[in-house]
């Protein structure tokens, strides 16, 4: 009777938290599918990064088109591909910012900081760019790699679109400098190389391979979310103070405390807590601006976008995005920084209010949402009702 208590008692913890996603309320919401207006010679394509800014501006980082690749002595020339484009509070288009920039290839995520610079991330380039309010560039971290696969599945470089692509950018195996790069490791000051640490550690500095994300602390400080790919690649967190400069990074690839499979983003409390969307985990990862894991948010589906609200009280929204294969899940979840369901709204679909693919998510105001979608080339704004 007593071992059959304990194993009731062990299955009911098991289930709750799946009880706990199952039974989230529902939070009514409307939602404004047609906001943008582009000129007629313009079409948006997949809708990776959306921002606003102070003014409440949108950017839209968008993958527009096919890029171009031009073969030289020694490397491949990746370029286009991808489109930046503000507007207005109202959706009217104001103009294109970086036409032609070298590291525009495959779009990620685009943030405004405090100061109202725009921060554009590729993923196809691995570089993070900042530009002023004027559109021109101010800093670049990492370098485009020398070589990008452009064709699925193709050998060399393979840190583009194609293709798994080396462990630390070529550095040498894992076992040539175990345990740099993990939590609390010693690392060089002022940006220096090193060797390559575990899987998915990189080597110290911005040699970042497929990058996710961007966010700020109230001091500047730059935290970069280092490997989108799945079991290939980086697979860590990168910080950097306000003018560029390396500190420190953590993460390997792995499922324990502290190690990512797949970063998707990243965002930071008015504590400066450092959220990381760890989409191969199916978790939110949560550490203090060092790199201390202190608490995980899971029993949310797959997180992808993620966002953190202004002001005194404020909350978390994460979505359980789709896969390219299905219309399973597509639902956005709200939360308390503690991870706390309070609530979730949408699915997967084609229509208005439902969502594709939800790639980026702008929550500069707590109930007015943009929310950037890959398979339906939109964004949409989703206005939650008062409950």
């Amino acid at each position: 009777m007593k071992r059959w208590l304990v194993l009731s008692l062990v299955a009911a913890a098991c289930a709750a938290p799946l009880v706990a996603q199952s039974g989230a309320p529902d939070i009514a919401y409307d939602a404004n599918a047609d906001l943008l207006k582009l000129p007629d010679t313009i079409h948006l394509g997949e809708a990776a990064g959306v921002a606003t800014n102070s003014k409440g501006h949108i950017f839209v980082y968008t993958r527009t088109g096919a890029a171009h690749s031009s073969v030289g002595t020694s490397r491949t020339f990746y370029k286009a591909g991808s489109r930046l484009f503000e507007f207005d509070q109202t959706g009217k288009f104001v103009r294109e910012i970086g036409q032609g920039v070298y590291g525009f290839n495959f779009a990620q995520a685009v943030k405004i900081d405090p100061q109202d610079n725009i921060w554009v991330v590729d993923q196809g380039s691995s570089n993070v760019i900042k530009f002023d309010q004027d559109g021109r560039i101010l800093l670049v971290l990492s370098r485009k790699p020398e070589a990008i696969s452009v064709r699925p599945g193709a050998r060399g470089g393979g840190e583009g679109r194609g293709g798994p692509p080396p462990e630390g950018r070529g550095g040498p195996p894992a076992e040539a400098a175990r345990g740099a790069g993990a939590p609390g490791a010693a690392q060089p000051a002022g940006g220096g190389r090193g060797p390559a640490g575990p899987p998915g550690s990189g080597i110290p500095g911005d040699s970042f391979v497929r990058t996710a994300g961007v966010a700020w602390d109230k001091d500047g400080n730059i935290y970069v979310a280092d490997g989108v790919a799945t079991g290939a690649g980086n697979a860590r967190v990168a910080k950097f103070d306000k003018d560029g400069h390396y500190i420190a990074s953590w993460g390997q690839r792995g499922s324990e405390p502290g190690q990512f499979n797949s970063l998707r983003g990243i965002a930071l409390d008015a504590q400066g807590n450092v959220y990381v969307a760890d989409a191969g985990n199916k978790r939110i990862q949560v550490f203090d601006g060092r790199g201390t894991p202190k608490a995980q948010i899971a029993n949310i589906g797959t997180p992808a976008a993620i966002c953190i609200t202004p002001g005194a009280h404020q909350f978390l929204y994460s979505s359980n995005s789709n896969d390219s294969e299905s219309l399973d899940n597509g639902e956005i979840y709200k939360l308390e920084l503690d991870g706390k369901i309070v609530g979730k709204f949408g699915r997967a679909g084609r229509l208005p209010k439902e969502f594709n693919m939800v790639n980026a998510i702008d929550c500069r105001s707590e109930n007015e949402l943009l929310v950037g979608e890959l398979g339906n080339w939109r964004v949409q704004k989703i206005t939650l009702r008062a409950r």
